[in-house]
């Protein structure tokens, strides 16, 4: 098989990075509005129980399927424009010295050709992420 595609999620991406902040910070920034915007699009809304829908703005789209506070939230996603729908989790983990690792997935692309572009997208969330981050007071 081709490197990203499995048989059960088939063509996937993942993008992480260790962040110089409090697994704390880094998650109440990933679900709080200005958070939820990066990642998700302008406007999402995230009910913590699972089976909830979520909109942007844009259109985009989906259901909560896990939400786990301070660890993780898998979310269904099909973005504007797009013709399916794919599976979305981002996950923070403690790292040394008081430093998060944050890890995005998405799973159920349509291909190979998707799979490089969300990892430009997942990697571009991730910049404005850690922007936010280092702007914030504190």
């Amino acid at each position: 098989m081709p490197t990203g595609h499995t048989r059960d999620a088939g063509w996937q991406i993942g993008v992480s990075r260790t962040l110089p902040h409090p697994p704390e910070e880094v998650w109440e920034l990933l679900t709080s509005p200005e958070g939820l915007s990066l990642w998700l699009g302008e406007g999402a809304e995230v009910t913590p129980e699972r089976g909830t829908r979520w909109t942007a703005t844009d259109g985009s789209h989906g259901e909560v399927r896990s939400f786990h506070p301070g660890d993780r939230i898998r979310v269904t996603c099909r973005p504007a424009g797009w013709n399916h729908e794919t599976t979305v989790q981002v996950v923070v983990v403690p790292a040394s010295d008081h430093r998060a690792s944050v890890r995005f997935h998405q799973e159920r692309l349509a291909d190979g050709d998707e799979r490089e572009r969300q990892r430009t997208h997942w990697r571009h969330v991730m910049d404005r992420l850690e922007d936010a981050l280092d702007a914030a007071p504190g």
